[in-house]
């Protein structure tokens, strides 16, 4: 093609002023970060109800797609200024419907009322910290429970959140960042975390069903977490892995290495972070120290460093 010098001109200035941009197979960071807040907030607005109400009540999301089974992450505390960050990924049958209420009605599987309740044991354990916490459905889980016997949703969602965590290492280049995944939620943080930044320093798993790898140490070096009640269905997944089928051994498995988070107080597979649940407790001490007893000595607080 040939271009006019008064079109080349014009092109040069629209990349000068970052109008244009040349096409890159991937970004450097996530698409959003807080300056996203305003354009999903007039999205929802637009939305109608529930969403247009999230955004009169002044919640802040650096993602909302109504679309199919719709995709959201909404962020507690002041990412601009965290040096502790969370990232909270939910596991099969999460939709945007649900994101509030929880799947089948049930407040404490939604991600949204999970995420709260962590963000609000980090700052009762340390009421000083600059802390976030992402209610990440950034990605589209599987339906159902045959769904989800393949890695290929996770795999996508993987790719997703590794977008946002560049993004997150790029803004808050000194803050540690946990990924935290309950059930298939803990394979997609798992196989992010092959390739993520190095702020990345724990990858916790509630009653996950596995993580990409049969080995903790095959993470990248990062401290790695499970919780996993006594009575949580996900014991009888079997540890298998085929082509496209199982996800090999849970993470909860003593032979797979992973530092043992309590369970006292919770029940099922939903209710790790429900208020008194030792996991929620102990999660809470993992992103602010790195240990799971800094909230029960007092140990916890801005100050403190990993």
């Amino acid at each position: 093609m040939h271009w006019r010098a008064p079109a080349r001109a014009t092109l040069a200035a629209l990349l000068g002023v970052g109008l244009v941009l040349p096409a890159r197979p991937e970004p450097v960071t996530a698409a959003g970060f807080v300056e996203a807040y305003p354009a999903t907030a007039a999205a929802m607005r637009a939305a109608g109800p529930p969403y247009a109400d999230w955004a009169a009540d002044g919640r802040r999301f650096l993602l909302f797609d109504p679309h199919g089974d719709g995709r959201a992450v909404e962020v507690r505390g002041d990412l601009a200024t965290a040096d502790r960050i969370v990232v909270l990924v939910p596991g099969v049958g999460s939709t945007l419907r649900d994101f509030d209420r929880g799947l089948g009605g049930v407040a404490r599987r939604a991600p949204a009322v999970q995420a709260g309740e962590l963000y609000r044991a980090l700052r009762a354990a340390a009421p000083h910290a600059r802390v976030a916490v992402l209610a990440w459905l950034g990605y589209d889980p599987p339906d159902g429970v045959l769904a989800a016997a393949g890695p290929a949703d996770a795999r996508c969602g993987a790719v997703a959140l590794r977008a946002l965590l560049r993004g997150l290492a790029a803004h808050r280049p000194a803050a540690s960042v946990t990924l935290a995944g309950h059930s298939y939620g803990a394979l997609v943080v798992g196989l992010a975390a092959a390739g993520a930044p190095a702020q990345v320093t724990d990858v916790v798993t509630l009653g996950g069903v596995g993580v990409g790898v049969d080995r903790a140490a095959a993470l990248g070096g990062r401290r790695v977490w499970a919780a996993e009640a006594p009575d949580d269905w996900i014991r009888r997944v079997p540890p298998v892995r085929l082509p496209g089928l199982g996800h090999g051994r849970r993470p909860a498995d003593p032979a797979f290495g992973a530092r043992t988070l309590p369970v006292d107080g919770v029940h099922g597979h939903d209710g790790y972070l429900v208020p008194g649940s030792a996991t929620l407790t102990a999660l809470a001490s993992v992103v602010l120290i790195g240990t799971t007893d800094g909230t029960r000595t007092g140990a916890v607080d801005a100050g403190v460093t990993r």
